[in-house]
């Protein structure tokens, strides 16, 4: 296809814990840097994110992990907001993927003829490509420089301070941010 003729966008899940190590660090000689940990151990956060480099990051989180009926819920709003820009614009979204069982479960493949009729068709990488995936330098980015070193009490605690990490990181690129909920 030629360009401008589709939305390409790029999908990935991640987590998040309630401490994360620091990356680097200075401190006094002779003296180890330290960093507190909660007295209680907070569930693990998980995200699913949605990049359309220099427009749109969009995402869902939940406490533990994904499996197929999460994925399904968040790709079915894609389909759904592809559908319409379909038939606004002719234009067809595509979504970039690697291959996580997810992604691939029956449940999922029972779907993809539903989401290609509404305008989205899906685009899984080869194995063990993640560096083309262009969200894992958001997930970099976020981990490594937006919460690099904090530590988080709970699961609200950590939620409030992945938004926030979010937000931040793309108020500096002018990307528009978009959460959904997936309960």
């Amino acid at each position: 296809m030629q360009a401008g003729y589709i939305d390409l966008k790029y999908l990935d899940e991640s987590g998040f814990c309630a401490w994360s190590g620091v990356s680097y660090s200075y401190s006094r000689i002779k003296e180890q840097k330290r960093l507190e940990q909660p007295k209680t151990k907070a569930k693990r956060l998980s995200i699913i994110g949605l990049l359309n480099k220099g427009e749109s990051f969009e995402y869902g989180l939940i406490e533990g992990s994904f499996d197929s009926e999460v994925y399904i819920k968040f790709m079915d709003i894609e389909a759904k907001k592809a559908a319409k820009q379909f038939k606004e614009t002719g234009r067809v979204t595509v979504i970039v993927q690697d291959n996580s069982s997810v992604h691939r479960s029956k449940l999922s493949q029972a779907q993809w003829n539903r989401w290609h009729k509404m305008g989205l068709w899906l685009f899984f990488l080869p194995p063990y490509c993640s560096e083309l995936n262009a969200i894992e330098g958001e997930w970099h980015q976020i981990k490594m420089h937006e919460i690099s070193g904090r530590m988080f009490a709970n699961e609200g605690e950590l939620k409030v301070g992945v938004v926030s990490a979010i937000e931040s990181r793309n108020k500096k690129s002018g990307m528009s941010v978009e959460q959904f909920s997936l309960i």
